[in-house]
């Protein structure tokens, strides 16, 4: 293994600058036995890389190649596989396991007890060494004598160092000075001692010569010393006489000192009393408009703005610490607080007789506004109190209670003026929409000396009425002053629509322009957040500025958007209930006219949610908008509920019913009026209630029938109903309109049979008899040996019925339809065309039957389906 070693190590190794420390003999283990080597190796260079390579020899000589190499940090396990018994099996884990069989188990042993102390000297990472005996690795580790000849080995590689170039020189020169070194070394040795001894000497000599320089330096060091003394003393002396000039020079120090914090203290105080002066100095001028101004003119509102503005910055200057504690900082603060007070009063109460001025102003030109339909404008108003905007914003930040006090009079004024202004303005709305004098008392409404005077009580006990039987053949008047449907028409309706639209429009601007100016005058749009003090105000009334609304709810007021619509509740509070009493009256006029208010109040509710869906004018139509839902849903119910009510007369044929009628009416007029509307949903849901309610009700009035014949009164009103649902084209009612459809289809050929069993009642019995035969079981050729029914029977049945008896019998059967069908459906032709195919069909299938049952007879009927066709011609044209 010696001679393998070293031929290793020269042949692969060295050329590699690599040294071979340890190997084993092994081949893989399970599979056919073929030999390598295992070599644990180092480089001979820094840094050292420790390797573990595979060695294996050629096939094709006796030489060895060197076959894979693994990095010794690469391995992470070493498993000796039994650290008790002799196993020569050993795996090592690298990215993969190998497993491996040494020749020996000393071979395994010493290989494993190598890489062990090569892990240990140079691999931070330690490998993990498994079933290998702790004896084995104790043994291995260096100490002392006792190393390992590896470990030896490589210790005394790393001790080594290589002579350099000059001690070489030196060894050269020592040995060719001595001719013997090398053929006698006794002699060489012998030769370097006495030299030695030599040098000894000499160095003795040196030192025993070298006492005498050493006084003399002790005595240079001793005059040294004398002279340190002197330069001592002479410096000591220095040394007072400065510290009296230290002592004048820190004097004058000090007092430079003081000098310069007296002038820091007076440009500080400079500094101090300039910024007092600066800001806490209100000029004379502004404090004479503050005590004086005029309010009355725009230089004096401009005046008086600009010295409120200076005042509130003097009252907010940014003190510095202290400042509070000067007198006259307290007394400026005490006269601009009291400057202050004063302006507020002024302001205030100035503010005050402007109120109480609009409402005076205003008053004057109601009369004129109540007659033409308009309301008042307030923009001059607005446009004058806007100029003193600022000074609202001023006296909000500085005198939160008077600017409180205002907003409570402005509402306070404002609502009053404005509930007399909208109450008149609806009273000539309730007028203009009852008509004549005559027809306004009807209602509870009267004009008195050129001032019109609503009775607002009485309207608001109205009740929404039906407007009746609109196509009742009764001239009756309705109860609890409806008007009937010959008062109504569609100029009365267009009337009505456009008084309601004016309204909403007079209105709509009227909120909107009033919003904007108490956003605008009170600064209500700048902040988000209130005061609190503006949440537990209290209204003129003594309540909280929080108050219920129509839902009944508390409405808190949180922000300044909330204020501004609290004030317009308390501002327009008369609004909504007069809105309320207009719809009441609407709809008491005619039902019908909520379908014109669902759809106006639709559209300007959705235009104010566009706007702002939180405002007042948005909320306010809202809860006037569930109103006029709520009274068209009524509405539809008056109108179901009289389809339930309907009672037909037993003396006269039944025809179109009413509330037929009236949904085609409904329809036509709905359709008119949502078009392009945006709650079409609604008028959706309603169509769908009332067609059902018509469908079931027309049933219900079929069975009760007892003129017309039930058939007769579902195929004229489905009929109509489909033609009235074809012609408007009503999406939703599609599915209502083939049902329609099929239904008078059905009851057509429901009527159509039953009638033409009467003009050949015989033949009718006779071949129900055939036919009934021929179901239990009986031949059709042998229907002819029966006694009731063979041929003498039937040419005796049929005898009875010439062409003279059948155009007798279809024209009695024309003129009994006629009877039957009502003018106005004009189905009269629809239903004989339909008969004259029926009987052609009724003829042939007495035919049929003739020639199956009665074959070679030479039985046929006594007229033909051309007689068929003429009798009907004639008949309808006789009629």
């Amino acid at each position: 293994m010696t001679a393998i070693k070293h031929a290793l190590q020269r042949d692969i190794f060295t050329p590699n600058d690599e040294r071979l420390l340890s190997i084993v003999n092994v081949c893989k283990a399970g599979k056919k036995k073929k030999n390598c080597f295992l070599c644990a190796t180092v480089t001979t260079e820094r840094p050292v890389q420790v390797k573990v390579v595979k060695v294996k020899k050629s096939d094709k000589g006796d030489f060895y190649k060197r076959q894979i190499a693994w990095a010794l940090r690469d391995l992470a396990v070493v498993d000796a596989k039994d650290a008790v018994k002799e196993n020569p099996e050993f795996d090592l884990h690298f990215e993969k396991i190998y497993k491996w069989v040494a020749s020996s188990t000393a071979e395994k042993n010493a290989f494993i007890s190598c890489i062990w102390k090569l892990n240990q000297r140079y691999l931070r990472k330690k490998i993990d060494f498994v079933n290998v005996s702790s004896q084995l690795l104790e043994e291995s580790v260096p100490s002392g004598e006792n190393q390992s000849v590896t470990g030896g080995d490589e210790e005394a590689v790393d001790e080594y160092q290589e002579l350099n170039a000059r001690e070489e020189q030196d060894i050269e020169i020592l040995m060719e000075g001595c001719e013997c070194a090398i053929s006698n070394a006794e002699a060489f040795a012998e030769k370097l001692s006495r030299e030695l001894q030599v040098l000894d000497g000499a160095n003795i000599q040196s030192i025993m010569a070298s006492e005498k320089q050493v006084n003399i330096l002790m005595q240079l060091l001793d005059e040294a010393l004398k002279e340190v003394d002197q330069i001592e003393l002479k410096l000591s002396s220095y040394e007072e006489m400065l510290q009296s000039v230290k002592e004048q020079m820190d004097q004058i120090s000090e007092s430079n000192h003081l000098i310069h914090l007296s002038n820091t203290n007076n440009v500080k105080l400079l500094s101090e009393i300039e910024f007092l002066v600066n800001h806490m100095d209100l000029a004379k001028g502004h404090i004479k408009a503050l005590q004086e101004g005029d309010l009355a003119s725009s230089r004096g509102i401009e005046a008086c703005t600009n010295a409120a503005d200076a005042l509130l910055q003097c009252i907010n200057v940014a003190l510095r610490p202290g400042h509070d504690m000067l007198l006259a900082v307290k007394q400026q603060q005490q006269r601009f607080s009291d400057l202050r007070e004063h302006f507020a009063r002024r302001l205030a109460s100035h503010l005050n007789n402007v109120f109480v001025q609009q409402g005076h102003d205003q008053s004057s030109t109601l009369a004129q506004h109540s007659i033409e339909l308009t309301l008042p404008n307030h923009h001059p108003f607005h446009r004058d109190l806007l100029r003193y905007a600022k000074l609202m914003e001023w006296l909000k930040s500085t005198d939160y209670g008077k600017y409180e006090g205002l907003t409570k009079n402005y509402m306070d004024y404002l609502s009053r003026l404005y509930e007399r202004e909208i109450k008149d303005f609806f009273e000539v709305a309730k007028i203009k929409m009852a008509g004549t004098t005559k027809e306004s008392k009807k209602f509870g409404l009267h004009g008195s000396s050129g001032k019109l005077t609503g009775s607002t009580s009485s309207l608001n006990k109205l009740s929404v009425q039906s407007s009746g039987n609109r196509r009742s053949q009764s001239s009756s008047l309705l109860d609890m002053g409806n008007m009937s449907a010959s008062d109504l028409d569609v100029a009365d309706r267009t009337k009505f629509d456009k008084i309601f639209e004016q309204v909403l429009s007079e209105l709509e601007p009227l909120c909107l322009a009033e919003q904007d100016f108490i956003s605008k005058f009170f600064k209500l749009q700048q902040h988000q957040n209130m005061s609190a003090s503006m949440t537990e105000a209290e209204d003129v009334d003594g309540s909280s500025l929080s108050r219920q609304h129509s839902s009944g709810s508390l409405v808190p007021v949180s922000s300044e958007k909330d204020m501004i619509r609290q004030m317009m509740i308390k501002i327009f509070r008369c609004i909504e209930p007069e809105l309320n009493n207009l719809i009441a009256l609407g709809d008491k006029i005619d039902s019908f006219n909520s379908l014109y208010m669902l759809v106006k109040m639709s559209h300007h509710v959705w235009t104010a949610q566009n706007v702002d869906p939180a405002s007042f004018l948005s909320t306010t139509l809202g809860n006037v908008l569930v109103t006029v839902k709520r009274n068209f849903d009524k509405c539809i119910s008056n109108q179901i509920r009289q389809m339930e009510e309907v009672k037909i007369s037993k003396k006269s044929k039944v025809g179109i019913l009413p509330f037929v009628a009236e949904f085609e009416e409904f329809a036509g007029l709905a359709e008119s009026i949502f078009k392009n509307a945006e709650r079409r949903g609604d008028l959706d849901k309603a169509y769908t209630k009332l067609i059902r309610g018509v469908f079931i009700n027309v049933e219900k009035v079929a069975h009760e029938s007892q003129k017309t014949p039930r058939d007769v009164v579902m195929m004229e009103n489905f009929h109509h109903i489909f033609a009235t649902l074809s012609r408007l084209k009503i999406s939703c009612l599609e599915a209502e309109k083939k049902e329609a459809k099929q239904k008078y289809t059905d009851h057509l050929q429901s009527y159509v049979i039953y009638s033409l069993g009467q003009p050949l009642e015989k033949l009718n019995h006779f071949f129900e008899g055939v036919e009934a035969r021929v179901a239990q079981g009986v031949r059709e050729e042998e229907v002819s040996y029966q006694l009731a029914f063979n041929k003498q029977e039937l040419r005796k049945v049929i005898k009875e019925y010439p062409g003279k008896e059948v155009k007798k019998g279809l024209d009695n059967l024309y003129k009994k339809v006629d009877k039957h069908l009502c003018e106005e459906e004009n189905l009269l032709q629809v239903v004989w065309h339909s008969m004259q195919d029926e009987f052609i069909r009724q003829y042939k299938h007495f035919e049929g039957l003739i020639a199956r049952c009665y074959p070679g007879s030479g039985v046929t009927m006594e007229f033909t389906i051309q007689d068929i066709l003429d009798y009907c011609s004639s008949i309808a044209q006789s009629h």
